[in-house]
């Protein structure tokens, strides 16, 4: 009889630990694939971002360069003309200076959009692993739960089972 209640408690220890590694597997395959969306997402966002910038920079190195040998060939043609000269130069100054301006103003607003991607990503991470934690815990809650009405069951029936057997031999 004792041999039978060890034997059938041993078999649900068994049943509860093959369940309960299935799930934990199932959650962390879950975690897993939520962690390597947010990192293909971000992959993305970051190549996104670097392609809009890489293509204003181009811009405007272009249209640098173009200014540049516009100015060239200008003082070439002005060079005796030095009034012509120096109104061209001072014009060529301004452009200069407004394009590293563009430049700087690009560049600020660059290293402020990565750090505000860094900022949402990070939040973004901070969420979901809060949001796992709470499901982590939720899990966890409903298989100590279970885990006690199983052995509260088994009890009650090993009681049973046990009253049975000593008013069967009264």
């Amino acid at each position: 009889m004792m041999e039978r209640f060890e034997g059938e408690i041993k078999e649900l220890f068994d049943e509860n630990r093959k369940r309960v590694m299935m799930e934990t597997k199932a959650s962390v395959e879950s975690i897993n694939q939520k962690i390597e969306h947010v990192w293909k997402t971000q992959e993305e966002q970051r190549q996104e971002l670097h392609h809009e910038y890489s293509q204003e920079f181009l811009t405007l190195f272009q249209e640098l360069a173009i200014d540049i040998q516009k100015t060239k060939e200008e003082e070439e043609k002005l060079a005796n003309i030095f009034r012509l000269q120096q109104e061209l130069l001072q014009h060529s100054k301004t452009v200069e200076s407004q394009r590293m301006r563009a430049f700087k103003e690009l560049h600020e607003q660059l290293l402020k959009d990565m750090r505000d991607l860094d900022i949402n990503q990070d939040n973004f991470l901070t969420g979901e692993q809060s949001t796992l934690g709470e499901e982590m815990s939720m899990w966890q809650k409903q298989l100590v739960m279970e885990h006690q009405r199983h052995q509260a069951a088994l009890l009650r029936e090993s009681l049973r089972s046990l009253l049975e057997c000593v008013f069967d031999d009264i």
